[in-house]
């Protein structure tokens, strides 16, 4: 079965893979949430492969949906309040301050100014 057809099978409902195989035959069985990509509907599915294969360029993407700007920045927006996002900006834990003033890349006023900013 393809991801496409779950997705259409599930209709939009979250669901938990329970049994995968491999290609070498191994077998692995748990709870396993499918990726992100993988839970949107097929149509969305193809909208992002073929933003991510027009290199996200939006002037090629209305041509080859053949629709207005505002109507792919709509839909852009609306997948992507179904996709988490990774913080690119996490607050430092205090091993990571002690790793970086241990490396002489903060001094100790900069260490105990992030540790106070992290609690």
């Amino acid at each position: 079965m393809e991801w496409q057809e779950l997705t259409d099978l599930t209709r939009g409902q979250r669901f938990v893979v329970e049994r995968v195989r491999l290609g070498n035959g191994v077998v692995v069985e748990g709870q396993f949430e499918p990726p992100q990509l993988a839970q949107l509907s097929a149509d969305d599915q193809v909208f992002v492969a073929a933003f991510v294969r027009s290199h996200g360029s939006i002037k090629e993407m209305e041509r080859i949906f053949g629709v207005s700007y505002p109507t792919i920045k709509s839909r852009l927006n609306r997948i992507a309040e179904h996709l988490d996002f990774v913080d690119t900006d996490p607050v430092p834990t205090g091993a990571d301050v002690v790793d970086r003033l241990r490396r002489g890349e903060i001094s100790v006023q900069e260490a105990l100014a992030e540790l106070a900013r992290s609690r």
